[in-house]
């Protein structure tokens, strides 16, 4: 019989795009799926859970895995630390888990680097960029100099998208999470990736 070889999809999204909300109806949906959270230096906020939103370390601890390779990937953001730890990839990937990582452009890269043909990218659309610029402009949490930036890093975020495997549009959360679902379920059954495995008849 054929066995499904598990995957990793990343996904990537602009700011404000409703990444996170995508992917948690993602998680209810594939129960056997295992979530990559990321680890970080910077402080936890009040609705935070360790171990579920972040893996909250020290600045020295991170440095460490950084010189022992436990991190797939790194990056240093506004003077903090931002990684994903390899071991609990691995291990999932060995039990037959699929994995889905919330990850930026960088991220992604080095995922697809040290996996190679076993992962795959998406890029999360929002519906509307014009609408989008005025979500944030309506929130009023930002200065004018603070909003111009955030809008300049929206576009360069969005340019990115090109480099990504897929394209999803997040016009509603359940229609968005299916099809990156679909995505993923199309990766385990490439002929390609399941070559390895004995078909017994």
């Amino acid at each position: 019989m054929i066995k499904y070889k598990p995957a990793i999809v990343v996904v990537s999204a602009a700011s404000g795009t409703g990444k996170t909300t995508v992917i948690n109806r993602i998680l209810e949906i594939e129960h056997g799926l295992f979530y990559s959270v990321s680890a970080t230096t910077r402080p936890k906020r009040p609705n935070e859970k360790n171990g579920k939103d972040y893996i909250f370390i020290k600045r020295d601890t991170f440095k460490k895995w950084i010189k022992e390779h436990k991190l797939l990937e790194w990056a240093e953001v506004y003077g903090e630390y931002y990684g994903t730890p390899k071991e609990p990839i691995e291990k999932a990937l060995s039990l037959g888990q699929s994995v889905i990582a919330d990850l930026d452009v960088n991220g992604m890269k080095e995922i697809k680097k040290h996996y190679s043909e076993d992962a795959v990218s998406v890029f999360l659309f929002p519906p509307d960029f014009d609408t989008l610029i005025e979500r944030l402009k309506n929130r009023g949490t930002e200065t004018e100099s603070q909003l111009k930036i955030r809008i300049e890093r929206l576009k360069h975020e969005l340019a990115n998208a090109p480099l990504y495997d897929y394209w999803v549009l997040n016009d509603s959360v359940e229609h968005a999470a299916r099809r990156i679902l679909s995505i993923l379920h199309s990766m385990e059954s490439l002929s390609s990736r399941l070559s390895p495995f004995k078909i017994h008849l």
